[in-house]
């Protein structure tokens, strides 16, 4: 027979936890991962969050890539965009008349 708490037995439920809390984290860092890749999606003109986001997202922060740096995102992406300094065009000044 069900008792009022909803739970048979007369145990009592257990305190919720967050998962960052049980991975041991200070601070939750889902809420900002979320922001980051939402971020990264308006970049790219894009309404939803697709993995590419997301590896975007954690790649660019310096301590998400330190706690994630290990992990491998599927549909990630592959790497992040970087172009050398060497191979850009050089600025010229324009002189002025």
């Amino acid at each position: 027979m069900r008792q009022a708490g909803g739970l048979a037995g007369g145990k009592a439920r257990a305190k919720a936890k967050s998962r960052s809390s049980r991975a041991g984290l200070q601070f939750p860092s889902g809420p900002r991962i979320l922001e980051l890749a939402g971020n990264a999606a308006r970049d790219n003109k894009k309404t939803r969050i697709i993995p590419r986001h997301l590896q975007l997202a954690i790649r660019n922060d310096e301590e998400l890539n330190k706690l994630l740096g290990k992990v491998t995102i599927a549909q990630g992406g592959g790497v992040l965009p970087n172009i050398q300094a060497v191979l850009l065009p050089k600025k010229t000044e324009r002189k002025t008349s």
